[in-house]
């Protein structure tokens, strides 16, 4: 399909047109190549970012979060050294702290759902799109679109509007408008769509098992409405979808997928990224060598991260000279990719000025807000627990929950804990708060003589019943942990009856908040009144006080099965 740049999504003018067709006549095939590539800057040295960009001569860029003055000047240097502008892309999946440090987390796609107010769901699209124009990027890989099907899925936990295509397409659909008018390109992902493997594509290859009947009535018809609103730019997962393809390949390297289903059937004229080429769902397919052309023939527009610069580009060189990639799907991807930077008028002003402004205007607290208030979900409720009063539960044992950070034993203790804050306020409240410390927990501070006491007798420190009643009127369960790992499991610590595990459900009332995974019901079925939070920023945690107290009302809505298809879970508690 031939590549028209006066129609969707580009509607360029004559006069685009011809600055787009000069530029790629005045391209030497080593420099049109470049264009290919999405690079990954992990530098803010001034002179380093000069020598990566007149190195590499990339089509984009992305970067790692930091400061916004540190991340304005950065793509300020990235632009002024590039030859031909470059696309300047940020995950803006929350909000504006995809974008910077200190950006305004609106929320996670899975807590803007919970509010049912497809508002937010522009709100979010509105503050990720200002505030990351406002340090000079012009690309959001956002919103996603995939459909949360699958609670194992390791990958979209919190990531999607939920398990509703109908809702996932109304909410995306938001977010885009938003987008389009700060003048920003939303990049959508991930085709053909995340949410039903249990696996991580980071780390194996990945399928999407529906029929082609089932695929069309869910992802499909939301890759539809999202095309025909004009997006873009689609981000394409290493994901295989075996009713459209012979082969199961991931997407990226499947002209079944990219070029048959989605530029053919769905009508797709915009511009196709990869996902980044690191994950082994794409790497362990074939040879690098192999698929990188690969990619590109078979539709790939732009190739998200090289692994090492020579050595990628090379493979592609070799790969055009081989006769791989031919020289019309080169072009095509050029038309595309510097079609795009014509839109977004980049050959006039690819410089800009740093607009602090922008950052943290009321209306984007007053989304953030929004959303924190009406987005917390009260799940399961035990009747008579809520809401919490001094007079009937004064004592509080908060037990913290959360998966291991490998690098907090060297990184410095940032402020204070998330369980030091909840019992910070809940005392501020009228309560007394212990926050309980493990057995595993004192054993890592002990010599390791003294550590390997307390373990061998680990199941022998198990606590009397009357311990517990006596000298707490309740516990709650704080659960931390991240949503992006490859299993979404409690990690319950090593020991039996002691608080770790909440087996007293019947001798204490207890409350479990998850402040991540939506999911946790599945390993703690035993909890009677669970809370699902979604994050755990500062707007996010003074509403969940106001909850608990009972000066708000729960009002969220969950978008996705918290009871894991499990009905033992799903018991009324009186």
């Amino acid at each position: 399909m031939k590549v028209d740049l006066t129609k969707k999504p580009y509607f360029l003018t004559e006069e685009q047109i011809q600055w787009v067709k000069q530029t790629i006549a005045s391209m030497t095939l080593e420099e049109k190549l470049q264009q290919l590539f999405f690079g990954l800057t992990s530098s803010f040295e001034e002179n380093s970012l000069k020598e990566y960009i007149r190195t590499c001569k990339c089509g984009g860029i992305r970067y790692n979060p930091a400061r916004p003055e540190v991340v304005a000047h950065h793509n300020l240097t990235l632009q002024k050294e590039s030859e031909i502008p470059l696309f300047i892309a940020a995950n803006t999946e929350s909000g504006g702290n995809g974008a910077f440090v200190t950006g305004t987390e609106v929320g996670c796609e899975t807590k803007v759902a919970s509010t049912g107010d497809i508002h937010l769901a522009y709100g979010l699209g509105k503050v990720s799109a200002r505030e990351a124009k406002s340090v000079g990027c012009n690309v959001l890989f956002a919103p996603i679109v995939d459909i949360d099907y699958e609670f194992h899925n390791p990958i979209i936990a919190t990531r999607t509007f939920g398990n509703d295509p109908e809702m996932v397409k109304e909410y995306s659909l938001a977010f885009l408008e938003a987008a389009k008018e700060e003048g920003v390109i939303a990049c959508v992902k991930h085709f053909p769509g995340d949410g039903i493997d249990e696996r991580d594509q980071h780390l194996s290859l990945t399928a999407n098992t529906l029929s082609k009947e089932e695929w069309d009535k869910s992802y499909g018809a939301v890759y539809r409405s999202v095309i025909d609103s004009g997006v873009e730019m689609i981000m394409v997962g290493h994901i295989a979808l075996p009713c459209y393809q012979k082969k199961m390949l991931p997407a990226t390297v499947s002209k079944e997928l990219l070029t048959d289903l989605l530029r053919e059937k769905l009508s797709f004229q915009g511009l196709i990224i990869s996902d980044a080429t690191h994950m082994v769902g794409l790497t362990a397919c074939m040879k690098r060598s192999e698929f990188l052309p690969l990619m590109i023939q078979a539709g790939i527009d732009m190739i998200l991260f090289y692994n090492d610069y020579e050595e990628d580009l090379n493979y592609l060189k070799k790969g055009y000279e081989k006769g791989i990639i031919k020289e019309k799907r080169l072009e095509d991807a050029l038309l595309r990719i510097i079609g795009l930077k014509a839109k977004l008028n980049l050959h006039k002003k690819k410089e800009f000025t740093f607009a602090p402004e922008l950052i943290h205007q009321e209306e984007s607290l007053k989304y953030q807000d929004e959303v924190a208030r009406k987005g917390i979900v009260l799940v399961k409720e035990e009747k008579g627990v809520l809401p919490l009063s001094k007079e009937k539960y004064k004592r509080i044992l908060l037990v913290p929950q959360h998966s291991d950070n490998p690098f907090e034993s060297i990184l410095p203790k940032q402020g204070p804990s998330i369980y030091e804050t909840l019992q910070e306020k809940l005392v501020q409240e009228g309560f007394e708060v212990e926050i309980f410390e493990s057995l595993m927990e004192k054993a890592k501070k002990l010599p390791p003589q003294e550590a390997m006491k307390i373990v061998m007798n680990i199941y022998n420190n198990k606590t009397p019943i009357k311990a517990l009643t006596d000298r707490y009127d309740l516990v709650i369960h704080v659960m931390d942990y991240d949503t992006h790992n490859t299993v979404n499991r409690v990690s319950w610590q090593m020991s039996k009856g002691t608080p770790d595990i909440p087996w007293y459900v019947n001798e204490l009332p207890t409350i479990m908040i998850s402040l991540k995974n939506p999911f946790h019901l599945f390993d703690a079925p035993m909890i009677k009144t669970y809370i699902n939070c979604y994050d755990k920023n500062q707007k996010t945690i003074s509403h969940l006080i106001e909850k608990l107290v009972g000066r708000e009302d729960f009002v969220g809505t969950s978008p996705v099965d918290c009871f894991c298809n499990c009905r033992i879970l799903k018991r009324k508690e009186s």
